[in-house]
């Protein structure tokens, strides 16, 4: 078996972020999105990896590499244009040279890995296999209706009066049945190859689609509540390193993880939380659900429930930031006024003055 993880696309939910990196490589508990997909791929036993790249491609091939780092093999295909789900396994028949396979997207994220689902693929009895979870927001999604029997009626995509709950989950399953499907069906209103028709075509021709319903959490990290959220979940399954002491006048509650050569003085963080490496954190809260990449610097100033990038720099700011993304090397800093609330999303090199 093999693997397609997609990592391509605007990421149009979370800009400006994304106007400056690939959405997958933004950082979830200071690993980048795109790490745990492959990771979990990996502890399924799978080690040879397609990869979908677009617009970010040198950045992706730069995180990424050949692989070697997880001990897979990475294989880039380029997709010209975010043309849809279904276009991406059509470019991909190449690489899959008649095997089955998963196709992870590269922005979701999902408890206990993959193996159970992988593994009941490979028992057989189904050429594609779906996994969907009940949501609150399905027409947000890819949407699966189920007759009595449990077995799938029909999928539609984003529909404004959703037939059901039950949203596809962004980990799929196929075996080369899927490539007569991609190739025979048309592009949707939106312009894009939709895997719902293509999985639809399955169906409508006789071939069995098996559903799953999961029962842990699945996050699709589009967004910045999202992003939040999934950064609380991987926090709290944190199992801490301190590689740094910290200095005079430092508290460090619950579960906190400290990167090399990072300075706590005169603060207190409340876990869970990471620090990453070089960081400088002196008179400052930082509260729980916090990730605070590599080089950032917390000066003055209280933060909680954010995701802050490298180099990122929060300064000397007169109320407490909460459920913010910060991008590299961006700046949020005080100056004279009053400020009762704060909460933002901003990009790479930004700079905000709070007054």
């Amino acid at each position: 078996m093999k693997a397609l993880i997609l990592a391509g696309g605007k990421g149009t939910r979370l800009r400006p972020i994304t106007f400056t990196r690939a959405k997958q490589l933004v950082p979830v508990a200071n690993k980048p999105i795109l790490f745990y997909a492959i990771e979990a791929i990996r502890d399924a036993g799978i080690t040879d990896i397609g990869v979908i790249v677009g617009d970010t491609a040198e950045e992706v091939r730069a995180a990424l590499g050949d692989g070697s780092r997880w001990d897979v093999a990475i294989t880039y295909i380029p997709q010209e244009a975010p043309l849809g789900l279904a276009h991406a396994v059509k470019i991909a028949e190449e690489f899959m040279a008649g095997e089955p396979f998963v196709m992870y997207l590269g922005d979701n994220l999902l408890a206990n890995g993959i193996h159970r689902f992988t593994d009941e693929f490979r028992d057989g009895g189904c050429e594609a296999q779906i996994l969907l979870a009940h949501v609150p927001n399905a027409n947000q999604f890819g949407v699966a209706e189920l007759g009595t029997d449990g077995h799938i009626v029909r999928l539609v995509e984003k529909p404004e009066n959703p037939p059901s709950d039950l949203a596809l989950v962004g980990v799929y399953l196929f075996d080369a049945t899927i490539f007569s499907a991609v190739n025979a069906i048309e592009p949707s209103p939106r312009g894009e190859l939709e895997i719902t028709d293509a999985i639809q075509w399955l169906i409508d021709n006789g071939h069995s689609v098996r559903p799953f319903i999961i029962d842990g959490w699945w996050k699709d990290t589009g967004r910045l509540d999202d992003m939040l959220e999934a950064n609380r979940i991987m926090l709290d399954a944190l199992d801490p390193v301190q590689l740094s002491e910290p200095g005079e006048g430092a508290v460090l509650h619950g579960r906190v993880g400290v990167g090399e050569g990072t300075t706590i003085v005169n603060s207190v963080v409340r876990g869970p939380a990471i620090i990453g490496d070089g960081c400088e954190i002196r008179d400052a809260y930082i509260g729980p659900y916090t990730s605070v990449g590599d080089g950032c610097k917390v000066l003055g100033s209280e933060i909680e429930h954010s995701i802050l990038l490298r180099e990122a720099r929060v300064e000397q700011i007169g109320s407490r930031l909460a459920d913010s993304l910060l991008g590299v090397n961006a700046v949020v800093r005080h100056t004279p006024g009053l400020v009762s609330a704060a909460r933002m999303m901003i990009g790479d090199n930004s700079e905000v003055d709070l007054g």
